[in-house]
């Protein structure tokens, strides 16, 4: 995927050479080369009124684009009932010599235009992209006696051929500018300064990754599902998702599953009436119901108590719910973003997370890689973090020194971007006024560079990270596995060595995708993409 910044540059170079196009061949020119079509086809059939009708993409719309004395979309044709829409789902030319007496559509268009149509021509223009019927070139009462002819559909058949050509640049421009301000609206809310004011730095290819995917599924009405380890801003991400939805302007409500007793889930989530127990002084509603038309994000959803699921599966199925101590049925419409640091596919197959509601929540998965994956972000975090807790704290601290810099690069941050903002707010408190911070105000465990520490969330340190960090064998002295068969193409060899290694790594994964993914250095939406390439 190129970089954010490369794709910023490509779209503004695409628009320069879109505007310059359309300086030098406007959507004017092309609707004046409709009407000389207009005008022209009448003496070339010998015919009183040409239109021109236009098809959308699903063919289920008509409209008169231009015609003889009339206006644009003056006039709308059914697909049902009229001899133009009979072209559309045919495909081929139609005539009617003998319409003076016979209702129809040609009647109704009549009675609009004050005209009277005695016979007619259709010819259905074909897209030379999709061959599909964009348009119908329509010629009304032959002015020769006996009406259109086989010869008249022939030389309207060879001039139609040309206008299709006309028809598919205007298609294709409509769909350039459409494509054009759909990327441009995407890069917008994904700019430096946009990300900045939410604290999300995209410096590494995963990141991007992330944020990219994170951007095509938030307009789409889904449940999400966020994993990572403790602290690598699963909620600013699930944040960011609601920013970017058609409901950015309802409510974003945040709930921790581990901080809630599980006496009192019912309540928080439910809400209760007055008088509901002992205690419920007040009516107070429920999160579900005030997350109503927003997002509710469920962080540490695998600590939900079992015996809750089955009513919070209820919930997302039926969109309803009562209060404590009430029989009223209010009804709800959310999206869920649910996190966890847990394997949630142990938890369902060891009985501790229900089946039915791990399908309910988890329609789409998006995973953050920890911070020791994505080191070129650290300092672009850490000066992030410098001043926003320089304003927060209204103190001014000059900077990093350079050795702070080194431990920060070095250290493998096991609580990730939260203890990285730990750190620097630590630092903040510790360096005097306009100071610069140093090394010695580090706290013991990024000094000692400790990679014995056990990881967010209990688990171990990856392998590679329990000692300090070696320098990856290089290429050239690698082993290098023979070629099976050396007059097969290097592109089906290299798939083929591809899928191996995918294999191999699940396998030696048992299957769990997120380990698979580390293992081989990727993504897992790399890995996911990959997966569906060579349908494993």
């Amino acid at each position: 995927m190129p970089d954010l910044h490369d794709l910023q540059r490509e779209l503004h170079r695409l628009e320069t050479c879109l505007e310059q196009v359309q300086r030098s061949w406007t959507i004017d020119d092309h609707e004046s080369l409709l009407q000389l079509y207009v005008e022209i086809l009448p003496e070339l059939i010998g015919a009183e009124r040409c239109s021109i009708f236009f098809v959308d993409q699903r063919q289920s719309h008509i409209w008169l684009k231009i015609g003889t004395g009339l206006k644009f979309r003056q006039i709308e044709a059914p697909l049902e009932g009229s001899v133009v829409g009979r072209a559309v789902a045919s495909g081929t030319c139609l005539i009617e010599n003998d319409l003076e007496q016979r209702p129809g559509f040609h009647t109704h268009a009549d009675a609009k235009t004050g005209f009277m149509t005695r016979n007619l021509i259709c010819v259905p223009v074909q897209s030379r992209v999709n061959a599909s019927v964009t348009a119908v070139v329509e010629l009304l009462n032959k002015t020769l006696s006996g009406g259109f002819t086989d010869a008249d559909q022939e030389r309207l058949l060879r001039v139609v051929r040309h206008l299709s050509l006309v028809i598919d640049t205007l298609r294709i421009h409509a769909d350039i500018q459409s494509v054009s301000k759909q990327l441009h609206d995407t890069l917008q809310v994904m700019t430096p300064a946009f990300l900045a004011s939410r604290n999300i730095i995209a410096e590494s290819r995963s990141m991007q990754e992330v944020l990219f995917f994170a951007r095509s599924v938030a307009e789409m009405p889904v449940n999400i599902f966020i994993s990572g380890e403790n602290g690598t801003g699963k909620e600013v991400i699930s944040r960011l998702i609601h920013d970017l939805s058609q409901s950015r302007d309802k409510p974003f409500v945040a709930v921790n599953c581990a901080s809630i007793p599980e006496n009192l889930m019912e309540s928080e989530f439910f809400g209760y009436e007055k008088g509901a127990f002992t205690g419920a002084m007040a009516m107070r509603r429920g999160r579900f119901e005030e997350a109503d038309g927003g997002t509710l994000f469920l962080d540490e959803i695998a600590e939900l108590p079992l015996a809750i699921q089955p009513k919070f599966l209820r919930v997302l199925q039926e969109g309803e719910c009562s209060r404590l101590g009430s029989n009223k049925v209010n009804k709800y419409q959310f999206r869920v973003i649910s996190a966890t640091n847990k394997d949630i596919r142990r938890e369902v197959a060891e009985g501790r997370f229900r089946e039915d509601l791990y399908y309910r929540l988890f329609s789409v998965e998006v995973h953050i890689p920890p911070l020791r994956e994505r080191r070129e972000e650290i300092v672009p975090l850490a000066q992030a973090f410098l001043r926003e807790t320089c304003r927060r704290f209204q103190k001014h601290v000059e900077g990093f020194s350079t050795e702070v810099i080194h431990l920060f690069e070095q250290y493998h941050w096991p609580g990730n971007v939260r203890q990285l903002r730990r750190e620097v707010e630590r630092l903040v408190t510790l360096t005097p006024e306009h100071g610069s911070m140093l090394s010695e105000s580090c706290s013991w465990e990024l000094r000692q560079g400790k990679r014995d520490l056990p990881a967010a969330g209990g688990a171990e340190i990856p392998a590679e990270y329990a000692t300090p960090a070696k320098m990856p064998t290089p290429v050239a002295q690698r082993p290098v596995a023979p070629l099976a068969e050396p007059d097969v193409p290097l592109k089906v060899q290299l798939q083929t060595l591809e899928r191996q290694c995918i294999v191999s790594a699940l396998q030696a994964s048992k299957g769990n995708r997120q380990e698979t993914a580390r293992r081989l250095g990727i993504t897992r939406q790399w890995l996911h993409r990959k997966m569906l390439q060579y349908q494993l």
